[in-house]
Formats: C-alpha cells, sequence, structure tokens
C-alpha cells in the first residue's frame, strides 16, 4: 500500500536520477564554459562601450567593468552616423528575403515532398549538392550577372542572390514529409484539392519549420556582410552592418568604444527575435529534423 510519505519521496529529486555528483559537476562545467565562449564576447562588448573617454578598452590596463559607464558612445554613433537609414536599407533586404524565401522554399520543398512524379530525386541530390559550395566559390560570376543585370548598388542586387536558399527548401520538404498519408488521403475523400490540402493541412503542420526559415533567413540576411561590400557603392544604400564598419575608419579617430557600439547596435535585433521566438524555434529544428 502506497503512503502519502512514499507519494512525496518520488516528488523529490534525487541525486541519482540526475545522474552521478561528479558527471553532473562536470556536466555544469561544461555549460559555464559554453556560456562563457559564447556570451563573454557580446558582454566584452557591451562593458566596453559604456567605459568613458580615459578608460583604456585594450591592453594591460584595461578593466573588464567600466568605471565611469556613459552612453557617449551610443549618442556620438547616432550624431555622426545616419544610423536609421542604415536600419531601413537591412529592414528592405531583410523583409524582401524572408517572404522570397518562405513563398518559394514552402512551394518548392511541398513539390519535392509530392511522390510520383519524374525528376523528383535528381532535384533533391542537385539541392543537396548546391550546398557543397561555398559562397566564395560562386561570389565572381554572381557579381557579374548582377552587373549584367544593372543591379550594383542597389537593394535588389543585395536580395537576389538570397533569393531562395537549397538549404530552407529541404527543411520545409522534411518537414511535409512528416505529414502522415493517410491524412491526406482522407481529405482527398471528402473533395479538398491540391491547394486546400495545402493550406489547411500541410502549413499548419509546417509551423515549426516555417518559424525555423523565417529565422535563419533574418540573421543571415540581417548579419551580411561580405555581399553588400561588394554590391553596393552609394552609403545611401549601405546596410547596417556595412555603415557601422565605417567606425573603423581614420574618420572617426578609430575610436573603439565606437566601434563596440556599433557591434551592440547591430547584434541586438537578431538577440530581441531570437529570445522572443526561441521557444518554437528548437521545436521547429527537432519536427524538421525527422526526414531528410
Amino acid at each position: 500500500m502506497t503512503t502519502a510519505v512514499d507519494k512525496r519521496r518520488r516528488l523529490i529529486p534525487r541525486w541519482r536520477d540526475y545522474g552521478r555528483p561528479r558527471e553532473l559537476v562536470v556536466r555544469y562545467l561544461l555549460l559555464v564554459f559554453v556560456l562563457f565562449i559564447t556570451v563573454g564576447p557580446l558582454l566584452w562588448q557591451l562593458l566596453s562601450s559604456l567605459k568613458g573617454a580615459g578608460e583604456d578598452v585594450f591592453g594591460a590596463g584595461a578593466s573588464l567593468i567600466p568605471h565611469h559607464p556613459t552612453l557617449r558612445a551610443y549618442r556620438e554613433i547616432f550624431d555622426q552616423v545616419p544610423v536609421w537609414t542604415y536600419i531601413g536599407n537591412s529592414m528592405v533586404i531583410v523583409a524582401l528575403s524572408v517572404t522570397s524565401q518562405l513563398v518559394f522554399s514552402t512551394l518548392a520543398g511541398y513539390m519535392l515532398s509530392k511522390p510520383g512524379w519524374k525528376g523528383r530525386k535528381l532535384i533533391w541530390v542537385v539541392l543537396m549538392a548546391s550546398m557543397m559550395f561555398p559562397f566564395e566559390s560562386i561570389m565572381v560570376s554572381l557579381f557579374l550577372s548582377i552587373r549584367d543585370m544593372g543591379l550594383v548598388d542597389h537593394l535588389a542586387g543585395v536580395w537576389l542572390p538570397g533569393f531562395v536558399a537549397a538549404i530552407n527548401v529541404l527543411i520545409m520538404r522534411a518537414a511535409f514529409l512528416a505529414v502522415p498519408r493517410e491524412i491526406e488521403d482522407a481529405a482527398m475523400l471528402d473533395g479538398a484539392g491540391e491547394w486546400k490540402r495545402f493550406r489547411y493541412l500541410y502549413l499548419p503542420s509546417a509551423y515549426g519549420a516555417i518559424l525555423v526559415v523565417t529565422i535563419n533567413t533574418f540573421i543571415s540576411a540581417w548579419d551580411d556582410f561580405l555581399w553588400p561590400l561588394i554590391v553596393l557603392r552609394s552609403e545611401e544604400h549601405f546596410t547596417l552592418t556595412l555603415g557601422l564598419a565605417r567606425l573603423q575608419s581614420s574618420s572617426f579617430g578609430y575610436d573603439q568604444r565606437m566601434v563596440m557600439a556599433g557591434s551592440v547596435i547591430s547584434v541586438i535585433p537578431v538577440l530581441v527575435l531570437f529570445v522572443i521566438t526561441q521557444r518554437w524555434f528548437y521545436r521547429g529544428v527537432s519536427s524538421g529534423a525527422v526526414k531528410l
């Protein structure tokens, strides 16, 4: 007979439920080490950007904690640099990239998940093979194509190479493959056409994968530096990452506090987006990894 004391004991966590104490200590030490590697540089940039004019950012005499914290570096950035113009350009590219990636990767992933048509496996193999080539290997040919189209120094020239990505197509294909075939057969018996099955059956089951594609596209489009550096010429078309890189030039006196403040400003939208959507992001990653 189970007593109330036995029930309470079951609810109390015990050491053996989590493993041996030594293994638990090693596990938490590893987590602290990973946290230090990932969060440490960002925290150092934030603290360095808050230092006063007389405090060293680098060198043997530099301290981690600012003695006289101030927001002077942030004020000078917004006074000397058209930050809002850069943010607007970056948001335009992000909006175009997210829209095109969601529309075309979803449609392509849906078609690749449907059996019964010739060439499906060949297209899937080509998409997988295209992921093996780094961007630097096709960068010159991409620039020549953009130049021939007359899109140099235009935001469309920055967005067009990120029109759709093979990895996002494969993510959506994996999410659609996880939908049981029996459910689609039942929908067909009820008279649902192709579009209705796609809209009301497949899309709701792939919301997690759609969120993964959205976050990945947002981060890659927002943080991209190399391609905008190659395509853009005019300052009024600069993205945020490209514009804030000018803080390292001699015109701003090589003020490392402003450089650190610019880095913090550029990473804030990504952090906010990830913190808000992290729960659905991890759920979408696990659901999209069912079948590849």
